[in-house]
């Protein structure tokens, strides 16, 4: 298939189709079996996304029931203290998450009745959601078209329709690219095929290009492995892996 773009700088619709296809078949055949897919409600949703900033799925996993078993709405989770929370979110770290997603709590009741607003714009405006959250709540809980671009999202675009340059330059475009290619009603799998296609699949190390679905879209394929390894940076007073935090979270 040839690789176009149309005047307006979007995927051409013949690409655009086929991509949305391959990635929504491709997931529906090897998502992964994850708790808080399986509910809409938006304060678990927004649990797990903090949750799984810069931290491993697995991790994730069995704090999630833990922390939804004491704190079960936001009316609980506001009705806790700063410190009671974060010693609940122990051992995952990073513990500006739960002093924030506290916040979260208590703004929800006291100003929205305990209810989370349901679009993106409107998320963006509490401290602690970001663009991400905001969409991946808005599409997870509330079932909105809206784009999301983590770590995962941003490599595989990137491989697939652009390939040249840094991907951490370019985000605006794939920002851009990431709402151009969500089907409006199929968001909630799309997005959440994006991330474990990357996820799984492209990944940043040793991608599986020879069984991709993708490969003849991609305009990185065949990616060599120095090609998927990136450029070697000299990093100090770095943590583990936490130059691939959305990454290493999905």
């Amino acid at each position: 298939m040839r690789k176009r773009k149309s005047s307006s700088g979007a995927p051409e619709p013949r690409l655009r189709l086929a991509f949305q296809r391959r990635l929504l078949s491709w997931y529906r055949r090897h998502r992964r079996d994850l708790p808080w897919r399986k509910t809409t409600d938006p304060y678990k949703i927004l649990v797990s996304e903090i949750m799984l900033q810069q931290t491993q799925v697995d991790r994730v996993v069995p704090k999630y029931h833990e922390f939804l078993s004491r704190y079960p709405t936001f009316e609980a989770l506001a009705g806790a203290s700063v410190r009671e929370v974060t010693k609940t979110w122990y051992p995952l770290g990073y513990n500006i998450r739960p002093v924030r997603l506290h916040s979260i709590a208590c703004e929800t009741v006291e100003r929205y009745g305990g209810r989370l607003p349901e679009e993106p714009e409107q998320l963006q405006q509490f401290k602690g959601i970001g663009r991400y959250t905001a969409g991946a709540v808005a599409t997870f809980a509330y079932g909105k078209a809206a784009p999301i671009l983590d770590t995962n999202v941003a490599r595989v675009l990137h491989r697939i329709f652009i390939k040249r340059g840094d991907a951490k330059k370019q985000r605006a475009r794939l920002w851009t690219l990431s709402e151009q290619l969500i089907p409006a009603n199929d968001a909630y799998d799309f997005n959440q095929g994006l991330m474990d296609f990357g996820a799984m699949v492209c990944t940043a190390r040793q991608p599986g290009c020879p069984t991709c679905p993708m490969k003849r879209l991609c305009k990185s394929y065949p990616l060599s492995y120095s090609m998927a390894a990136g450029p070697v940076r000299h990093r100090t007073n770095r943590r583990g892996k936490i130059s691939r935090a959305r990454s290493s979270g999905r």
